[in-house]
């Protein structure tokens, strides 16, 4: 079994039900952060989002991983029909333990997680070795700690 962090989102409808349902959808899960409102970053103008990372232990390869991850989002009624625009969930692989992949489709760690203060604060939650020194000096962005996902 891998370790694996997925950052999970959501900002349409019952954004806590998604972020629910995705969670009991995942395999392996071991652990969750709190759950964050965020501002959106990039793309249109648009509502804030639930944001909380999971740990999940796995024996899937990061495409079958992957995988996993889109079926999550569909089952929520996810469309990609804008980059970066309102979604019921989006589910992203930030990191695979000793895991280091660039593909067209899929890049792990997720190239973005290091400017992104709704992934690195959560992230630190669960294991805080895996976010730089001074990140919380260096990453903007703000983001609301609501605590425990009900």
């Amino acid at each position: 079994m891998t370790r694996a962090f997925l950052g999970l989102g959501s900002n349409v409808g019952d954004r806590e039900s998604h972020l629910r349902n995705a969670l009991a959808s995942l395999p392996g899960l071991v652990a969750t952060s709190d759950l964050y409102e965020t501002d959106p970053v990039g793309g249109p103008d648009q509502g804030r989002f639930l944001n909380l990372v999971a740990q999940i232990d796995t024996d899937l390869g990061p495409h079958d991983l992957l995988g996993v991850c889109h079926r999550i989002e569909s089952a929520a009624g996810r469309v990609r029909d804008v980059r970066w625009g309102p979604r019921t969930l989006d589910v992203d692989i930030l990191w695979i333990d000793g895991v280091t992949i660039d593909t067209p489709d899929l890049t792990i760690p997720h190239p973005r997680m290091w400017e992104r203060r709704f992934v690195l604060e959560p992230l630190a939650e669960l294991d805080p070795t895996l976010v730089p020194d001074g990140w919380d000096q260096e990453v903007d962005g703000r983001v609301d700690r609501l605590g425990p996902l009900s």
